[in-house]
């Protein structure tokens, strides 16, 4: 085991690296591509004239030119200048459950064989893949209670809009159409209102009782006056405050009363692996962020997977295709005619689902519950010990609720001491070598918050590590408060960008060409 270590002498390296347009040079090449050969030539004729016009280019794409050496460089230093869960203890990220990924996965889904499969290939070549899928959806049939799943979805968000899509599809099949409204709770994730906003329905938010778990009394009030009105109701348990709701299944009975449908938003369900399933808990459907429990690296707007299940009355409302085995053979079947339609492309991230079933396989069933055993034992240590730090409290702290393995605390006492809020804070860890905490959602309706989720990946030391730098951040914040307000200071970057301006989608450039749209080149420091 090793031992809890400070380190106050840590410094981020800063290369005060451009970005990659920057460094072009036109003319520069990484290879040369080999001419080709004359004899093609003659046998298939001039390839780019046979195009159509609509699909040639007006212009060369602008990519930048740089060389092998130039670019290795450039992205050795950018990795140098982040702080990421290979080289920190990134415990942090409350809400979202990061862990270790196994190097070995990686590796796995490198392989040329997985790779190099495309989702269009005859279905006789894919026999492999779709294995996997298979095999991985059974394997979440057993964790959630659930009778069938799909791994369209890319993420969380779009899993609770296939979600609210499939109770419209549910409800129309029925021509119960006055169902136009969701329920959902104040520290459910945003996405349990937008994502069912954005499918067309209206949205009541439900507030927590003096406990902090959502109201039962004010929800029995809302399905008395909305009724048949009810399409179902949202939410994530625990939720964002790390609080499991100990009447979830009085929700789910008060749901169905009047005709609604249960949706289980369980993205982090490290806390109960081999547990609780939803099944149990009453929920028709729910899905898991393959990507957060299941060992699989953070989509970061990239690659992600929403695994989404429902009881068998809902299966064939489900997104097209879905992944089946008549006893010979694995299949996509497209013969839906319920299905409410797709949500993306194909049949889901193949690469993130490969990893996931890997991850599970190496486990096992009594490996799934030691991880969620471990995290409910991780959270509740590391929360005995932030606790006695001077100024840092916890949402509803006295309500006599065993948090499982998240926990939103707050830095209210320390601003009314100090002035000093959980934003400073949080850039003053980073000069111990810690990366930022989650702090909320917005609103914050917990002031000053920090959301922890300590899971099993991390170690006592890793515990006590995290508490002693945010306990020495904290005395600053009482002694040498100036230091605190002014970092972070030994980051790849001292200037933190205006809150203002981070809020202001005209100064926002998510693309280098974006960017120079809006700005011009008056930024560029590399010609």
């Amino acid at each position: 085991m090793s031992k809890a270590y400070v380190r106050q002498n840590f410094h981020e390296a800063r290369w005060d690296e451009p970005v990659i347009y920057e460094l072009s040079t036109p003319g520069t090449r990484g290879i040369l591509v080999p001419e080709v050969e004359e004899e093609i030539i003659d046998k298939v004729g001039d390839v780019v004239a046979a195009l159509p016009e609509g699909v040639k280019r007006k212009a060369k794409l602008q990519l930048p030119e740089v060389d092998q050496k130039h670019v290795l460089a450039h992205y050795l230093h950018l990795t140098q200048e982040t702080m990421g869960s290979n080289i920190s203890n990134d415990l942090s990220e409350g809400t979202c459950t990061m862990k270790y990924n196994p190097r070995i996965n990686e590796a796995i889904v490198l392989n040329d064989d997985f790779a190099y499969v495309h989702p269009e290939q005859d279905i006789e070549t894919s026999q492999g893949i779709l294995e996997v899928f298979y095999k991985f959806e059974h394997i979440m049939r057993e964790v959630s209670g659930m009778d069938k799943f799909t791994f369209q979805p890319g993420g969380g968000n779009q899993a609770v809009y296939c979600g609210a899509s499939i109770m419209r599809a549910y409800h129309e099949s029925r021509n119960d159409t006055n169902r136009d409204t969701i329920v959902t709770t104040i520290f459910s994730h945003p996405c349990d209102a937008a994502a069912p906003a954005t499918a067309g329905y209206k949205v009541i938010y439900l507030y927590p009782d003096e406990k902090g778990v959502p109201d039962l009394e004010a929800f029995t009030k809302v399905v008395e006056e909305v009724g048949e009105h009810l399409a179902g109701v949202f939410m994530t348990n625990p939720e964002d405050i790390g609080i499991y709701n100990p009447n979830i299944d009085k929700f789910a009975e008060l749901t169905h009363s009047v005709g609604g449908l249960c949706y289980y938003d369980q993205a982090n369900a490290n806390a109960f692996l081999g547990v609780v399933r939803a099944r149990e808990a009453g929920f028709d459907i729910c899905h898991f962020n393959v990507h957060k429990t299941f060992g699989t690296p953070h989509g970061g707007e990239g690659p992600a997977c929403g695994a989404l299940g429902c009881r068998e009355f809902l299966t064939k409302f489900l997104p097209k295709p879905t992944v089946e085995y008549d006893g010979e053979k694995y299949y996509l079947d497209y013969d839906r005619p319920e299905s409410f339609g797709k949500v993306r492309a194909y049949y889901g991230v193949a690469g993130v689902v490969l990893k996931a079933y890997s991850w599970v396989m190496n486990l096992g069933a009594e490996g799934l519950k030691e991880c969620a055993e471990v995290s409910v034992i991780n959270n509740n240590y590391l929360r005995k010990l932030l606790l006695s730090i001077k100024g840092l409290g916890e949402a509803y702290i006295d309500n006599g609720i065993t948090r499982q393995e998240q926990c939103r605390y707050s830095w209210e006492q320390l601003y009314k001491d100090t002035g000093i809020g959980t934003n400073d804070i949080n850039k003053r860890v980073n000069d111990y070598g810690i990366p930022w905490y989650w702090e909320s959602h917005e609103p914050w309706h917990i002031p000053e918050p920090m959301t922890l989720e300590p899971c099993e990946s991390y170690s006592k030391a890793d515990l006590e590590e995290y508490y002693a730098a945010l306990k020495i951040v904290a005395n600053e914040a009482y002694t040498d408060p100036q230091i605190v307000l002014s970092a972070p200071h030994k980051s790849a970057s001292h200037d933190i960008a205006d809150a203002a301006y981070l809020n202001d989608p005209d100064k926002w450039g998510i693309t280098w060409r974006g960017f120079l749209k809006k700005h011009g080149d008056k930024h560029v420091k590399v010609k």
